[in-house]
């Protein structure tokens, strides 16, 4: 069912904030243009130029003017009149059908399940592996460099899939990108599953690996240059959540394989039907329109086709009839608007060209924050998670399932609260007070382990506010802004180079993380995350900026420039 301005649609998001009247559908879409259009009337009854689009943010396609901003024109008219936006309001909400959205984020978010699935499903895999009656092997006594190499293989592999990404990413195209992550999440999960060896295992954790790295750098990316831009934030978030989800499926099908003989093998195996489930699902999505008008200006491909093709998505993914008018006229215009913005730019880039200029400011913030998000101690605090509870004279403790089990539903919840509210109160406000809460977490552990020991309930405390701080905060909103903030021109190297700050920060500090607790002592070692924590919300208030509500192109216009 279409949503219109008076509709509430899923988690009580409006998708109107006043009562103007709707536009029509044939709105141009994206860019700045500096000169003035030739027809004085192409849509409206007024006479004024418009001397600037906005790249793909037509209401009718990717976006919602923020309220009562204007994308206004700033060069001259020899009429001397003022200069008006062509969208004078941000009332205008895109019409849009919920079944045409749910899928174009679905599909792409199950790559994310997958990812969370791993971390879930190795904490009981490795208990299983390792258990001479319950492995169902010869080979079961791994060492701890052995094993070490089972549980982070999908680590490294997710590295060495960043790393390959980067080069290749517009070329390769977000789409086929997904669908060679489901690929790589099928060989991976169903070697692992039967493997008849340690080196077999290892080589199917490296290939689900490599489907982690191409899954998280490519479901981002599509699932922000295919949805309206009114629920970007909730649907970005929404992945997120995904990735909790996955974490919890994978702990519980652990609880409930833990027992059995050869357990590991169905906790690692369960994953292949998920991915195929993905692989289908992509393959019956169009390409992200944005990045074939992207092509198009490039030169990689036949404008024509690649515009038709352009055409034929955009409807599809609007829920409209294949090549309606409204969809041809907006990529036509859309295509004369990106000419005019890239042919400013130069002709041809290069691999460096994310460290300068625009694209350079928007690494350092998205950057910035997938690093803090891993510096401040994620990966580490929540290894402390059993002996803080188990302290604390929660039974629970000891069985390692059903702990991470509670541990996984509050995480849960708390990203459920971020989704909710990420459109509404914004990214700024989350992460301030997310951080905040991350800072003063830390320090109460420092304090339990320092002086507090005899109120374990401190601690309990400190660990619950940690986990539901960082799940408002870093978690969603960090991948959020990875999305939204790179450039057009760059955005597939950006958001690469993104994903590898974060798992390359992740790896350093897991092996950091025994060496600094025996060198530090764990209260001097959350006192030093939680000193980092303090800088990472200074950076935070600094230069991290709020995108609610603006359009891909209005952030790069507004933001970057």
């Amino acid at each position: 069912m279409a949503c219109s301005a008076t509709t509430q649609p899923l988690l009580n998001f409006e998708l109107s904030h006043s009562h103007q009247p709707k536009r029509p559908y044939s709105l141009p879409l994206c860019s700045f243009i500096k000169k003035p259009r030739l027809s004085p009337k192409p849509f409206f009854s007024q006479s004024k130029d418009y001397t600037k689009i906005n790249i793909f943010s037509s209401p009718s396609l990717f976006s919602r003017q923020k309220p009562g901003s204007h994308v206004a024109a700033q060069s001259g008219y020899s009429s001397g009149e003022e200069a008006e936006s062509l969208l004078p309001d941000s009332a205008y909400q895109e019409p849009f059908s919920w079944s045409s959205v749910i899928f174009p984020f679905l599909f792409p978010a199950l790559g994310g399940l997958l990812f969370g699935y791993d971390i879930g499903a190795t904490s009981g895999a490795t208990i299983s592996l390792q258990s001479p009656e319950l492995s169902g092997t010869t080979w079961f006594n791994l060492s701890a460099i052995q094993l070490g190499l089972v549980v982070s293989g999908s680590l490294y592999g997710a590295l060495l899939g960043s790393l390959l990404v980067y080069p290749i990413a517009d070329s390769l195209g977000r789409r086929r990108e997904l669908l060679i992550a489901a690929l790589l999440y099928v060989l991976g999960g169903v070697l692992t599953a039967f493997a008849p060896g340690l080196s077999v295992l290892l080589v199917g954790r490296l290939l689900y690996g490599l489907g982690i790295g191409l899954a998280m750098h490519g479901a981002p990316l599509y699932i922000a240059e295919t949805c309206p831009s009114q629920i970007r934030g909730t649907l970005i978030s929404l992945k997120e959540l995904f990735i909790v989800l996955g974490i919890l499926l994978g702990y519980f099908v652990g609880s409930f394989q833990i027992n059995a003989v050869g357990g590991w093998r169905y906790m690692y195996g369960c994953s292949a039907p998920v991915a195929l489930l993905m692989g289908l699902g992509m393959w019956s999505l169009p390409p992200s329109p944005r990045w074939l008008i992207l092509r198009a200006v490039q030169g990689k491909g036949s404008l024509q086709e690649l515009k038709e093709k352009a055409i034929l998505a955009l409807s599809k993914l609007r829920g409209r009839a294949p090549g309606d008018a409204a969809s041809e006229k907006q990529i036509e215009d859309t295509l004369i608007s990106v000419k005019s913005a890239y042919m400013e730019q130069e002709s041809e880039g290069n691999i460096l060209e994310v460290f300068q200029g625009p694209s350079l400011k928007a690494f350092i913030i998205g950057g910035g924050l997938v690093l803090f998000q891993q510096i401040t101690g994620q990966p580490s605090v929540l290894y402390y998670a059993g002996p803080i509870l188990q302290s604390a004279g929660f039974s629970a403790a000891a069985d390692a399932t059903r702990l991470s089990v509670v541990v996984g539903l509050f995480k849960l919840l708390m990203t459920w609260i971020a989704v909710a509210k990420v459109d509404d109160l914004g990214r700024r406000p989350l992460l301030i007070g997310g951080v905040g809460g991350i800072a003063l977490s830390l320090f109460l552990l420092c304090a339990y382990y320092k002086f507090l020991g005899e109120f374990p309930y401190v601690a309990v405390a400190a660990l619950l506010l940690y986990v539901g701080c960082y799940q408002i905060s870093f978690g969603p909103i960090s991948w959020l802004m990875v999305s939204e903030i790179f450039p057009l021109r760059t955005r597939g190297k950006g958001i690469s180079l993104a994903v590898l700050t974060n798992f390359g920060s992740n790896a350093i500090v897991t092996f950091a993380f025994s060496p600094l607790k025996e060198l530090l002592g764990a209260e001097n070692l959350f006192l030093l995350f939680g000193g980092i924590a303090l800088i990472s919300l200074l950076f935070v208030a600094l230069y991290v900026p709020e995108t609610k509500g603006l359009s891909l192109e209005e952030i790069e216009s507004k933001i970057l420039k």
